[in-house]
């Protein structure tokens, strides 16, 4: 039985969008697979994944609240059209019965909690087309699914084959991402949807692509923001030191006087932008003193604490 979205991500199912997104956050730092190597950690990372993306969409969580696991099997209109065919039931009584839900293809639809046993599935279906039966050519229907990238991939770009599963099995895709995908931008390729009908062609595949959270990069929009570890000397006379970036290493100069907490731009060193102006990186400072000083390191600090009258707590 697929699990509850609510439960993977461990909040009720009246969570606002900044309690899910705090959620998200907190389970994706824990599980993802660069950071957690316990035998599941990328399972359960996906799963929240999932869960998150389904459940941050307005609609889709609304989809999902209404029919449950199976809501990717029921077409956008399903509930106008249940409506429509519960106020032609004899005597105008609701549906009843209970049960776990099935598909969309079998005999009876799972909404609500109530069951559709008794309502002809034609008819359901016929009112998704205007309340009448589908006759003639139809063509397929667009279908979408995602695919996950890692903010490297999703930097680069390239070409990699997708696996997908669909009715027919096991399908295999080679997909060209372009460079510079952002979050929810989606990839479509034509004629890689439902079959049609009547000689009708198929509908198109869109991907729609969700890059994971990265233990070292944080995208906002286009630009990056990576941590800069420095040294209490590097920070306090300047210097120029290395930082990392997805398309490899750059340098990046800190001026003297540097606290933590301090952005430096690297203009156009986010991610690319095939249509305009690309993103910028910005490195944060943050000091790090030796864990274990040896002992000249030591007497050295020692003696910069008697000669400084630096107060941090003051600003002076």
């Amino acid at each position: 039985m697929a699990r509850d979205y609510y439960e993977t991500l461990g909040v009720s199912r009246t969570a606002d969008a900044d309690e899910l997104q705090e959620a998200y956050r907190r389970l994706a730092r824990r599980y993802h697979p660069d950071v957690n190597k316990d035998p599941g950690a990328e399972e359960r990372f996906k799963e929240v994944n999932e869960a998150y993306h389904v459940l941050a969409d307005p609609d889709t969580r609304a989809h999902y609240d209404r029919f449950g696991p199976d809501f990717r099997q029921i077409p956008e209109g399903a509930e106008r059209a249940w409506a429509g065919a519960g106020s032609r039931r004899p005597g105008g009584r609701p549906p009843g019965g209970a049960g776990r839900g099935r598909t969309f293809d079998e005999e009876q639809v799972f909404v609500g909690g109530e069951g559709l046993d008794d309502i002809d599935l034609e008819d359901l279906l016929g009112g998704l087309f205007g309340g009448r039966r589908a006759s003639g050519p139809m063509a397929g229907a667009d279908q979408e699914a995602e695919l996950e990238l890692t903010v490297e991939e999703a930097y680069r770009g390239g070409r990699r084959w997708v696996s997908l599963a669909g009715p027919d099995g096991q399908r295999s895709y080679e997909v060209t991402i372009p460079a510079g995908v952002v979050d929810g931008q989606r990839i479509r390729l034509a004629g890689q949807g439902g079959r049609g009908t009547g000689g009708a062609g198929p509908g198109d595949l869109y991907l729609v692509v969700r890059i994971a959270p990265h233990p070292r990069f944080r995208l906002d929009g286009r630009d990056l923001h990576v941590d800069l570890p420095v040294s209490p000397w590097e920070a306090a006379l300047g210097s120029t030191v290395p930082v990392d970036t997805p398309g490899g290493e750059a340098k990046v100069k800190v001026p003297a006087g540097s606290s933590s907490g301090r952005r430096l731009r690297l203009r156009g060193q986010g991610m690319p932008n095939p249509r305009g102006q690309p993103g910028d990186l910005y490195a944060e400072v943050r000091i790090m003193v030796p864990r274990n000083p040896g002992r000249r390191e030591r007497e050295l600090f020692e003696e910069l604490a008697k000669v400084s009258d630096f107060d941090p707590r003051s600003g002076r």
